[in-house]
């Protein structure tokens, strides 16, 4: 694209000392713009990547990559599925579960909850409860037992501890000589968990699978299976692959439809967010064109005397736009230093810090994510350099394109 000529002088009008100082200014400012925005680019969007990632992972903890289910009311023989279902490198583990609604009381507290019948042996395979478990184990749940396991902000509500009783009132009525009564029945706290997710920690309960099965009359019946995958990203070709396979009756969903909406809406901020902060490298973009049209204006003499000793229109453009290049890469090799070794220091950056201030940015009384993570992605560093890089290329066409149309005989008349 630039002949050694082209170089050579663009590279010099760079080096070289100006009469105008305020030219190496802005020059200056141009450089440290670009830098900035693409400090700012890489770093917040590693930490909404990290923060995704961490929602991701606090969600999947409890909720799980893929779930196997019936058209019906629930699975009959549904201990036929898990072999068909091994035919599948894919899937690492499978867990079959109850789920039902109920209203629970203890006391004078009352609340809604999301019922979920599991088996304590399986659960594990597919999700991380075991290891969320604030109080007592998973493996209290028994056959019988009517144990239940609430999450923490549940149990805060109805103000029960390990131990307490609490009632559980589900949708099924019974029919008595005094009328139609709902069921009703007693369980005993055995644990209380903590997912850092308010959707589960306020509303979820788990009893053992079969106590399920009993109090919802499901005799023999399971509501589906859930499922774990080696690489949850293959969990939307591989729902696709199971429709085809698995006989009819069978409906299956994974992550991706169940929590569309969230993952829709941080995408979003993550676009927006990226959107905005490439404002700061198009706001220092403009000081380059403005750093050239005073170059060009000061290199009029030297414009013609090239072009006398027969540098093309082209030339005289590429001379220049070797200066705006140089500005746009030297800042945005600067952005990708800086951006880099903020994002991957900032659980370290940010604790410091709030020691200094004195305060807490994200107190745990607040938030359920206390600390700022971080992932930083190729793809992303990748996509901001070019951005960055062509962005300031652009900057340098119409002050370049100006250069060339300078007339030599006009430009030399007043020297």
């Amino acid at each position: 694209m630039f002949k050694p000529l082209e170089i050579f002088v663009g590279l010099r009008y760079t080096r070289a000392k100006r009469r105008n100082h305020f030219i190496s200014f802005i020059s200056f400012i141009s450089i440290a713009g670009i830098a900035l925005g693409v400090t700012a680019l890489i770093t917040v969007l590693s930490v909404m990547n990290g923060f995704e990632k961490e929602l991701r992972t606090r969600i999947l903890g409890v909720a799980s990559h893929m779930v196997v289910g019936s058209a019906a009311n629930g699975m009959d023989n549904w201990q036929t599925l898990p072999p068909l279902l091994e035919s599948y490198p894919q899937i690492i583990g499978q867990a079959p579960f109850i789920r039902a609604e109920g209203m629970l009381t203890a006391g004078e507290g009352v609340s809604g909850a999301l019922i979920r019948g599991v088996s304590p042996e399986f659960e594990p395979q597919v999700s991380s409860l075991d290891q969320q478990m604030k109080l007592g184990e998973l493996t209290d749940l028994r056959s019988g037992g009517f144990n239940i396991i609430l999450g923490q902000e549940l149990a805060r509500r109805l103000g029960v501890m390990v131990g307490e009783k609490v009632t559980l009132v589900t949708p099924q009525a019974s029919v008595t000589p005094v009328g139609i009564m709902p069921r009703l029945k007693r369980f005993t706290v055995v644990g209380v968990f903590e997912a850092g997710m308010h959707e589960y920690d306020s509303a979820l309960a788990l009893i053992h699978l079969d106590d399920a099965a009993k109090l919802f009359l499901k005799p023999g019946q399971v509501s589906g299976l859930r499922l774990k995958l080696t690489d949850m990203f293959d969990a939307p070709y591989l729902t696709q692959l199971m429709v085809q396979d698995l006989p009819r009756g069978y409906v299956i969903t994974d992550w991706t439809r169940q929590h569309v909406n969230f993952f829709r809406a941080v995408k979003t901020e993550k676009m927006v967010m990226f959107i905005i902060l490439t404002l700061i490298v198009m706001v220092a973009a403009f000081n380059i064109v403005s750093t050239l049209v005073m170059v060009v204006t000061d290199k009029r003499a030297d414009i013609a005397i090239l072009r006398t000793l027969g540098a093309s229109p082209g030339c005289i453009m590429r001379i220049f736009m070797v200066q705006g290049v140089v500005i746009g890469a030297f800042g945005t090799l600067l952005g990708l230093i800086g951006g880099v070794s903020l994002a991957s220091n900032v659980e370290k950056i940010v604790p410091l810090i709030e020691q200094l201030m004195g305060r807490k940015f994200l107190s745990p009384d607040v938030y359920y994510i206390s600390d700022l993570p971080s992932e930083m992605l190729f793809s992303d560093i990748a996509v901001i350099s070019l951005i960055s890089f062509s962005i300031s290329l652009l900057a340098t066409l119409y002050p370049a394109w100006h250069a060339s149309r300078t007339q030599p005989a006009e430009a030399l008349r007043y020297e």
